[in-house]
């Protein structure tokens, strides 16, 4: 194991507890809260970075940004959804 692979997952999982609460508003609200530019853009890229990842045989920064990338289709799917 690398060094990366344990740095990579730690600073995703840091982006996953900033985006919980803003998910959990945006279900409360039921409000566009955003462009549908930022999730978009940003979800493509990460499971981009994810295969990325997977081919450098980073397997927990994979599982880790994959998590990541979920929570910003999920945003996508609220921006889309709450207009």
């Amino acid at each position: 194991m690398v060094w990366q692979d344990l740095v990579i997952p730690i600073v995703n999982a840091l982006f996953i507890f900033a985006l919980i609460p803003q998910i959990y508003h945006g279900f409360k609200i039921k409000k566009k809260l955003m462009t549908i530019q930022t999730p978009m853009i940003t979800f493509l890229g990460l499971y981009v970075l994810a295969v990325t990842f997977l081919t450098l045989n980073l397997y927990f920064s994979t599982v880790a940004t994959l998590a990541s990338a979920t929570l910003w289709y999920i945003l996508l799917l609220q921006t889309v959804i709450y207009r």
